[in-house]
C-alpha cells in the first residue's frame, strides 16, 4: 500500500488471518494489519476515534455474531465509514453472496484460492490495486460530510 495506515482485517479464522498476514509480509507490504474476528468487533474498532482509519478492509463474510454483509450493511450506512474501501475476501461462491457485496459497494470480491502462491497473487493484486487507486483525504471526507448534513438540514 503507498500509505501508512493499517490494512484491517476482519476474519475470525486464525489459519486465514496468518495466511494474510504471511502473504503481506512475503509482498513487503509495510502497513500494520490490524484484525477482527467479527463484523461486531469491526464496527467497535472502526467507530472508536482513538483509532486510525484503515486504507482498506480485507472482509470475510462468514463470521459469528455479525456476519460480512451485515457489517457492509452497517458499516456502508454510516457517514463516516462508509467511503472506506472494503474487498471481500471469502471462500464462498454463492452468486447471492457476491451480487449482495457489490449492492453494498464493495470495491471488490475474491474468493480465497487454496493454493498458497495464488493466495499471495490475489493479495498483490489488492496492494497494487490500492498503490494506484487515489483515495479522498481525511480531511476532504470531513469537508463532504459537513456539506451534506448542512443540505440535509
Amino acid at each position: 500500500m503507498r500509505n501508512s495506515k493499517p490494512i484491517f482485517l476482519v476474519e475470525d479464522d486464525n489459519v486465514d488471518a496468518m495466511t494474510v498476514k504471511r502473504a503481506l509480509k512475503d509482498l513487503k507490504v509495510t502497513n500494520p494489519l490490524v484484525r477482527a474476528a467479527n463484523g461486531e468487533e469491526a464496527l467497535d474498532y472502526l467507530r472508536n476515534d482513538a483509532n486510525e482509519k484503515p486504507c482498506v478492509i480485507l472482509l470475510d463474510l462468514n463470521m459469528p455474531k455479525i456476519n460480512g454483509i451485515e457489517f457492509l450493511k452497517v458499516a456502508k450506512a454510516d457517514e463516516a465509514l462508509k467511503r472506506i474501501p472494503a474487498v471481500v475476501l471469502t471462500t464462498s461462491k454463492d452468486d447471492r453472496d457476491k451480487v449482495e457485496s457489490f449492492d453494498l459497494c464493495v470495491a471488490g470480491y475474491i474468493v480465497k484460492p487454496v493454493d498458497y502462491r495464488k493466495f499471495v497473487d490475489a493479495i498483490k493484486i489488492v496492494d497494487l490495486y490500492w498503490t494506484l487507486s487515489e483515495l479522498p483525504s481525511h480531511e476532504q471526507e470531513n469537508e463532504n460530510a459537513k456539506l451534506e448534513t448542512n443540505i440535509a438540514h
